[in-house]
């Protein structure tokens, strides 16, 4: 009888069931989520692993600007028709100086995390300024205005310069002092196609 009006207590009380929802969901979220915070295989980089150029790094922001992870996803999940489709399942050595991370959960066009090398440069200009040029059934939209853009490279230094400091990103003098002259000149498009030419290379 006790447990029954306890039970009628918490279902018939909004409030109350909704701060209890909020405990358990919390506790369960902590349970899941604290061990990965602890585990060396998701702190420490995949072995021979190089972060990305000053260039490349220049494409992620842009493909974070345009909205790229709004359709793309960059996490392989282990299935089976998912890696015959991909390629290896994703590994958490791979992204841990993606900051933010962009694994996405949105698949309006198909993963990247494997792209690097998968086309030619030329194959990626072609779609990236007229997707349908190449690939008839797409729907995604064209970029074109990013062979226009020109980099300056005047804030690159000190992008990697931050990754380096506070993400332990290991970035040499040499790579931050020649960040400038690595892109400067370069479109945006060069430095989004080099971005994505670099995706996946690591494990390969």
């Amino acid at each position: 009888m006790f447990k029954k009006l306890n039970h009628e207590l918490v279902e018939k009380n909004a409030g109350l069931l909704a701060v209890l929802s909020i405990v358990a969901i919390s506790f369960g979220t902590l349970v899941e989520i604290t061990p990965q915070l602890f585990l060396a295989e998701t702190n420490t980089p995949m072995k021979n692993m190089k972060p990305i150029t000053a260039l490349e790094f220049e494409g992620r922001d842009i493909y974070i600007r345009e909205g790229c992870v709004n359709c793309h996803s960059q996490m392989i999940r282990p299935f089976r028709h998912e890696t015959e489709r991909y390629g290896h399942y994703s590994l958490a050595g791979e992204s841990v100086w993606d900051h933010p991370f962009l694994w996405g959960s949105k698949r309006t066009g198909p993963d990247l995390a494997r792209v690097g090398g998968r086309y030619s440069d030329a194959w990626h200009e072609a779609h990236m300024i007229d997707p349908r040029a190449v690939v008839p059934e797409s729907n995604m939209p064209g970029f074109p205005w990013l062979a226009e853009n020109v980099l300056t490279g005047e804030q690159t230094a000190a992008k990697l310069s931050l990754f380096k400091d506070n993400f332990d990103v290991p970035y040499t003098d040499a790579d931050i002092a020649g960040a400038q002259e690595a892109v400067k000149g370069k479109t945006e498009l060069e430095a989004l196609i080099a971005y994505l030419q670099s995706l996946g290379t690591n494990l390969k």
